[in-house]
Parts: structure tokens; sequence; C-alpha cells
């Protein structure tokens, strides 16, 4: 009986992506966890050992102006997985968008893979590891010179410190991104929210601004809106967006 309930979940997800086209997707990390990025949330033990705090310290503004070269040493260990690969959430998503029915990728990753997939509309509430800026002078580095690079890297311009275009704890989203983020979500006639707790404020709010009747939640674990979803699948995102015909 579960399992028959299970499948017609999924027959109707389907048959709501078929005849919708407005669709706006909201993510978080469990899209990017079947590429194989890990939550740095799921504190494990390799990362108890090798830190003596919390990931949610490490990533704040006090910290990364206190102790930056520490900063640097788990920002290059957890965040820089350069290596990671666009999964079927993220390939799914841009033949969607290629045909016409999704509009806008809103994401709280910072890892570029929608982009790498092949979508074009994306929304990157928290920045990207992909942009980094000189303080001093503005100039571009990519990720890769953060990554090869020794403690904390320098402009090669002017020799003044580089920060990732990431928003930290302790700093604010950016007002153009979130403006764009609610036109988009406020037109939708499909909102599908997946692989986030919906946990983390402002960007959790976002749902509020959806006026249609297709709102969707895809995740592995109950969220505190599942009581407003007109679906709710607890299912791997990657595996479910795979069924999707286009």
């Amino acid at each position: 009986m579960e399992n028959q309930n299970r499948q017609e979940k999924i027959m109707k997800f389907l048959e709501m992506v078929e005849k919708s086209d407005y669709i706006v997707f909201f993510g978080g990390a469990g899209v990017s966890t079947e590429s194989g990025i890990p939550d740095f949330r799921s504190v494990d033990g390799l990362y108890n050992q090798q830190y003596d705090y919390p990931p949610e310290t490490i990533l704040s503004h006090t910290f990364y102006r206190r102790n930056t070269k520490e900063f640097y040493r788990f920002y290059r260990n957890k965040m820089l997985c350069l290596d990671a690969k666009p999964n079927m959430a993220h390939k799914k998503l841009a033949e969607l968008e290629e045909v016409g029915k999704v509009r806008a990728v809103i994401t709280q990753n910072i890892d570029g893979l929608h982009q790498l997939a092949g979508s074009k509309k994306v929304l990157e509430l928290h920045g990207s590891v992909h942009r980094n800026y000189c303080e001093n002078c503005h100039h571009f580095y990519d990720a890769n010179y953060i990554l090869e690079s020794k403690e904390v890297p320098h402009c090669k311009e002017c020799g003044g410190d580089i920060k990732p275009d990431v928003v930290l704890y302790e700093e604010g989203l950016d007002n153009k991104t979130i403006q764009e983020a609610v036109f988009y979500i406020s037109q939708a006639d499909m909102l599908i929210i997946g692989g986030t707790s919906l946990a983390v404020y402002p960007a959790a709010g976002l749902v509020d601004y959806y006026q249609g009747n297709k709102l969707v939640l895809v995740n592995k674990t109950a969220t505190p809106r599942d009581h407003m979803a007109d679906l709710v699948l607890q299912e791997n995102i990657g595996e479910l967006f795979g069924k999707i015909v286009i």
C-alpha cells in the first residue's frame, strides 16, 4: 500500500510538470549531495578531528575577518568541490528550461552546477565559489586560483586579500537577487522546492510569495512547510527528476 501511494505521488508530480509552463525551482544542499558535494551541516567524524569550530562559526563574517587563514583551510577542504559533476536534477532542469517550462532556478548552493548543466536563468542567493574578488582593487579570480593558493590568497595586481563572492553568516543577501526571486516565484504556476530543509532565513521565506496551487516539496526529511504543500515527496531528487520525459 505504501509503495502504491509513493508511485501515485510520483505520477502526480510528473503530471504536474507536464501541465505546467511556468515552473520555478528553488533548491538547497540536497540537490548537490547526489553529485558528491557534502552538506557541511552534516558534521562527520573527520570534520571533528580537523576543526576546532562548528562550520557555521567558520563560515561567518566575524571568523573570516579574525581568522582568515583558518577560514581558508576549511573553505578549500570542504567548499571547493571543483571535480563535482551535475546530476540528473541539474540536467533535467536545464532541459526543462530549454523547452520553455522552467523559467528560473533559485539556488542556495554556491557550486555552479546548475550553470554547468546548461541552466541559463540561475539566481544564486548565496553567491558562488567561482567568483572571487580582491578586497582592495576588485580584480577577479576563479575558484582554481583560490584552490591552488596557500593560506590566505593574495591579489597578483595589488597584493590585497581575496574574498570569495559567497554570502557568509552575518552577511546580508543581495537585494537585486532577492527581488528577482520574488518576481519569478510570484509568477510561477508550479513551484518545486527541492533538497532544502527550509530552515535558513530569509531564503526560506521566499516560498510565501508563491500564489499557485502546485507547490511541491521534494526532500529526504520533513520540512516546516510540508503542511502548506500540494504534494510532498521524500525521494532522491536526482532519481525523481530522471523520470521526467521531455
